[in-house]
């Protein structure tokens, strides 16, 4: 009746999920729902849009700094999460991430074998792109920390966090800066197709 488009739907639909969020997270949620364009740089693991459970599991219960209950949360969290890459008209995802992330053991061989096998089965997918930061790029702009950007019909905000804090950003200067520094990224990293032969041989490395 008030052509939202179903704005007041997908704003219920996330709520639901706000609940099982941490606290920290909650607004960028928001921002993730009504996204057009994800764009994610991660240096030191798979981005949580596209960790299998297994994975996220092992990440978030790493030298228990969280307690089993709000371990498991946030990984119910984060697989809620996933949904925004598969609804009927999803954002495009772009994640680019250091090569280092393909080699690094997270659990164990065979919860990689699974992870890899994941990143392949969505990289194929048309609305997503994985490009790997080889490390023959040697120092470059990401080396910082990673971040996300988000952008919608009418925003664009960033999301930078840490072992402390996190952070929501949406001033104009800050996002358009990390917008450049994205760019300087993903100027050093492989084709989409490059980076897919990549992720196939870091599997191949797991199953041996």
């Amino acid at each position: 009746m008030l052509n939202t488009d179903g704005l007041f739907e997908r704003i219920l639909s996330s709520l639901v999920s706000l609940d099982r969020a941490p606290i920290w997270l909650r607004d960028w949620i928001i921002f993730e729902q009504e996204a057009t364009l994800i764009r994610r740089f991660q240096p030191l693991l798979v981005p949580g849009l596209l960790q299998t459970e297994a994975y996220a599991r092992a990440v978030l219960e790493w030298g228990g700094l969280l307690d089993e209950s709000d371990a498991e949360k946030s990984v119910v969290s984060r697989m809620e999460r996933q949904a925004v890459l598969s609804k009927p008209r999803p954002p495009q995802f772009i994640a680019l991430v250091d090569d280092g992330v393909l080699r690094r053991v997270v659990g164990s061989p065979a919860l990689m074998v699974e992870q890899r096998e994941r990143l392949l089965k969505v990289a194929d997918l048309p609305h997503i792109s994985i490009q790997v930061v080889p490390a023959s790029a040697g120092a470059h702009a990401g080396l910082s920390g990673p971040f996300i950007l988000a952008k919608g019909r009418d925003f664009e905000a960033a999301h930078l966090d840490n072992s402390l804090q996190a952070q929501v950003i949406d001033r104009r200067d800050a996002v358009d800066a990390l917008v450049r520094k994205w760019e300087a990224i993903r100027g050093e990293a492989l084709s989409r197709t490059q980076s897919f032969d990549v992720i196939k041989e870091a599997a191949r490395a797991w199953q041996t």
